[in-house]
């Protein structure tokens, strides 16, 4: 073999073919030979292998898809491991939403008791995941997509001594956003960024240096066309003086959120939990039949139809479930969970450094936020790593909602550290989306009684999941 090793952790996954898609199309940038794939469930991992050498052929480059039945086998000589494990699988994500609908509250699997749950899971898996990299690819980058990832990234940083980068799509996704509603070039436009993952705000826009946010602000259609859906009042968005993501409507206006969820009868995880048994049907049917092409096309339209439907139940009471056809090509977005990991992979390979909105130690960059802490804001990346750029103080208007997450993720940390239910209800104690000691109680005994949180791993009398 030549050139890199990359690992993916997670490579049975619904979305794997699109992130093999970025790294074959950058393999002159990256220098990639080999991918390998990882997954407790092999069969799943067989089936996107097939499509992940269809799409590798399309594009014309010597890349060697793998797949690997040892997490050992998969992690030694990697330069880089992309992690993007479920633990528990979808079912557990629309497990715990559906028990939090049922108690009150929006269900979402990276915001709220949701989040929590899947952090509970997913920590100890991911810690246990990042010492074997460690032990025998101790020089590789651990690229985080694993949800909820600037949680995870926390802990990996905290607890471990892997070099590790949290990503995620949603900055980039809503900076494209905002230059296609002011109809203005992306590539002359500059965004101030920062806050948490899944929590965070553009603080300005600029076109070519100049400061142009207040035509955004005074402008309620492009607001509007920043967001895939109606999501947040014109207004409160001037109010603020800033441009939220998309996950903030967790936070602004989860009531509405969890009043849809009601009238639809259902949460977004158990929506593509019957998209996914869908969709992995079909492929099993096709790539054992060796058709992998129609395979590949039937996964284009499964893209097409999760994307479409994204944020709709929440905000429109709206299935995702509605058939609908679509004729586009997710490969060729300009965003997207592939286009975020070959710019970080990119810019960790090469000693020209580049600009990345990633999840990395704060270092001084948010003022109002320890070192160690870990944010998201755009960082300087090259070979030696990522370098976050300062970002100074945060606006009154979201201080005291960052600080209170951030300590919200400092005890979920500990609570999976720990193998604390104590913890854990004091984390939801903590977070201002819940933040009453009786809800967060009873939310916790619901989760465990449904073993939602795998507890046996967490008591450390189970083997993990992930």
């Amino acid at each position: 073999m030549t050139g890199r090793k990359i690992t993916v952790l997670g490579g049975g996954g619904a979305r794997t073919p699109l992130l093999i898609h970025g790294l074959a199309s950058a393999q002159a940038r990256i220098g990639v030979g080999e991918i390998v794939l990882y997954d407790i469930d092999c069969e799943r991992a067989e089936i996107m292998a097939a499509l992940c050498r269809e799409i590798v052929r399309d594009n014309g480059v010597d890349v060697t898809i793998a797949t690997a039945k040892r997490l050992e086998e998969a992690i030694e000589g990697a330069a880089f491991v992309c992690s993007s494990i479920r633990v528990g699988g979808i079912e557990a994500r629309a497990r715990d939403e559906r028990l939090i609908i049922e108690h009150g509250y929006a269900g979402q699997e990276t915001t709220g008791a949701g989040g929590l749950a899947m952090a509970l899971r997913t920590i100890p898996v991911a810690l246990e995941h990042a010492r074997v990299i460690e032990r025998l690819a101790p020089d590789a980058w651990l690229i985080n997509f694993t949800n909820p990832a600037g949680l995870i990234t926390q802990a990996l940083t905290s607890h471990t001594n892997v070099r590790v980068v949290g990503i995620c799509d949603t900055p980039a996704e809503v900076f494209h956003r905002i230059a296609w509603s002011l109809n203005l070039p992306f590539e002359e436009m500059q965004f101030d960024y920062a806050g948490l993952n899944h929590l965070g705000w553009v603080r300005r826009v600029l076109l070519r240096g100049h400061d142009i946010t207040r035509r955004l602000l005074n402008d309620d259609e492009a607001i509007r066309r920043v967001y895939p859906t109606p999501l947040f009042d014109p207004a409160m968005i001037r109010a603020l003086g800033l441009i939220p993501t998309e996950y903030l409507f967790f936070y602004y206006d989860g009531k509405r959120a969890y009043e849809n969820q009601l009238q639809t009868g259902a949460s977004r995880g158990e929506e593509i939990l019957q998209m996914n048994r869908r969709l992995f049907a079909l492929l099993g049917k096709d790539v054992h039949g060796g058709r992998t092409r129609p395979a590949l096309e039937t996964y284009k339209q499964y893209l097409n139809q999760r994307n479409a439907s994204y944020m709709r139940l929440e905000t429109q009471a709206h299935s995702g479930l509605i058939a609908e056809e679509h004729d586009w090509n997710p490969f060729e977005g300009a965003t997207g969970y592939h286009r975020i990991a070959v710019d970080v992979i990119t810019a960790l390979t090469s000693v020209e450094p580049s600009v990345v909105v990633v999840n990395v130690r704060n270092r001084g960059a948010i003022t109002d936020l320890g070192d160690d802490d870990v944010v998201e804001v755009p960082a300087v990346i090259d070979v030696n790593g990522p370098r976050p750029l300062a970002t100074g103080a945060l606006p009154d208007s979201v201080r005291g909602l960052v600080l209170a997450v951030k300590a919200y993720e400092r005890l979920a940390i500990r609570a999976a550290i720990e193998q604390s239910l104590e913890q854990a209800r004091l984390a939801l104690l903590a977070y201002p989306i819940v933040g009453q000691w009786k809800p967060a109680t009873e939310l916790i005994e619901a989760l465990v009684a449904s073993d939602s949180l795998h507890l046996g791993y967490l008591l450390g009398t189970a083997t993990p999941v992930g």
